[in-house]
């Protein structure tokens, strides 16, 4: 997609839009430093984030608001100057959800291929609700050895 096409798209969208798409831009770039600068741990206090027990999917349905958060930040992360990972859009789509008072679960995975000289791959993804709001594409491959949800939500601390 070119810039101008870019633009255009910015040009149409209203101002609650535009602000939601530079917050989710100032997040990502927090996190893209942040993930270098700081531990894990670390990281998951500044979001006031805990471990909670395996999540099962809630039939509940997402936030309207909550889903606008995964669609910015999957549309700037795929625009960043830097590298975006999955976890640096759970991460900014946690620190989002939070802004607004809406509740997730950042799901952290593991899969191992067959063969084993290849190393471990992971992977991060971020739910509301019954929406996967960033990290969706291939998530169901790995096996999930973390969740984590704010310390104020209803999950249950492991």
């Amino acid at each position: 997609m070119s810039c101008l096409e870019d633009f255009r798209k910015w040009k149409a969208c209203c101002w609650s839009e535009r602000r939601l798409l530079l917050q989710s831009l100032y997040w990502l770039g927090f996190f893209y430093l942040a993930i270098r600068c700081v531990t894990f741990r670390r990281l998951l206090g500044l979001l006031d984030l805990v471990r909670v027990q395996r999540v099962s999917d809630s039939p509940l349905p997402a936030a309207p608001e909550a889903v606008g958060i995964g669609r910015a930040v999957r549309a700037v992360g795929a625009r960043t100057p830097w590298r975006s990972t999955c976890l640096i859009q759970a991460l900014a789509g946690m620190a989002l959800l939070h802004r607004f008072g809406l509740s997730g679960v950042m799901y952290l995975g593991v899969a191992k291929s067959g063969d084993p000289s290849e190393p471990l791959q992971a992977h991060a993804w971020l739910q509301s609700g019954d929406r996967i709001l960033t990290g969706e594409n291939g998530h169901r491959k790995y096996q999930v050895v973390s969740c984590f949800a704010r310390k104020d939500s209803c999950y249950d601390p492991r």
